[in-house]
């Protein structure tokens, strides 16, 4: 269930006195780079969407009309169906489980909408850069809250639920306290951690076999959406809705396929029965 829907700026330009650099270094610079998944790299380190690959990072970008609306939009929906979620939820621990899949869900929809949609000075653009990438595995994390507790076996579950959000914070650690860090740590951590769920898939589908459906649509969903960005086709109107705002609209509909699966486990977890 990956859900890429930080938005990284491109890489500055080079220092022109890189080119004095010894051939050994640059050659290992690029050696490193190999390591990179680019598809899924280009999905999470968004690149300014006007004017090519070079460019200051902080420098001003022509939005599209639709740029942030989208998850504006999904917020005041994530605020309701997390109530929802809660008072419907059967027990003290499914309403736990739901309260964290619900703040984490409204931590990523407000704080893209605010970066997406404001032009903020290049200070406070890289807090919300920051933000916005740990939001992401905060998201991951949150989502197997409910998954974790309520579908499975304590033993799973818990043992689960401490992999995913100790790789969690290891990824939150990458985004926001070394930002520089080699993609080659944290892109793949975005996979095993978005996918962790196919270890116990079987378990899933005997709590609920329409929740485990929903799980991997989502998480196919969510996928998509990197692939989208990462080839950033189907590109239909340039200025007003584009490729990112096809991506922001995938990550929308997994969030909501795995809410409808929170919320069938909520209902029956599998602890009460």
């Amino acid at each position: 269930m990956t859900v890429s829907n930080a938005e990284d700026a491109a890489d500055a330009p080079r220092d022109p006195r890189d080119a004095a650099q010894p051939a050994h270094e640059v050659d290992g610079d690029q050696g490193a780079e190999r390591f990179a998944l680019p598809l899924l790299d280009d999905a999470l380190d968004h690149e300014a969407e006007h004017g090519g690959d070079g460019g200051d990072p902080n420098a001003a970008e022509v939005k599209p009309r639709w740029r942030g609306w989208i998850h504006a939009g999904t917020f005041p929906i994530a605020v309701a169906g997390g109530i929802v979620l809660i008072s419907l939820a059967h027990g003290a621990l499914a309403k736990w489980a739901s309260a964290v899949f619900m703040l984490t869900s409204m931590l990523l929809f407000g704080v893209s909408a605010l970066y997406h949609r404001i032009d903020w000075k290049p200070e406070t653009k890289q807090l919300f850069r920051r933000l916005d990438h740990a939001n992401i595995f905060l998201l991951i994390a949150g989502t197997y809250t409910p998954i974790a507790l309520l579908a499975l076996p304590p033993s799973k579950g818990v043992l689960l639920l401490v992999l995913v959000w100790a790789g969690a914070l290891l990824g939150i650690g990458f985004r926001v306290f070394w930002i520089g860090a080699p993609r080659w740590l944290y892109v793949p951590l975005y996979v095993l951690l978005g996918w962790a769920a196919m270890m116990y898939i079987v378990d899933i589908a005997h709590a609920n076999l329409a929740a485990m459906v929903l799980v991997i649509v989502g998480g196919l969903l969510y996928t998509a959406g990197s692939v989208v960005y990462g080839f950033k086709k189907p590109n239909p109107v340039p200025g007003v809705f584009g490729f990112h705002e096809i991506f922001h609209s995938l990550t929308v509909i997994a969030f909501l396929c795995h809410w409808a699966a929170a919320l069938l486990l909520a209902l029956d977890p599998i602890s009460l029965r």
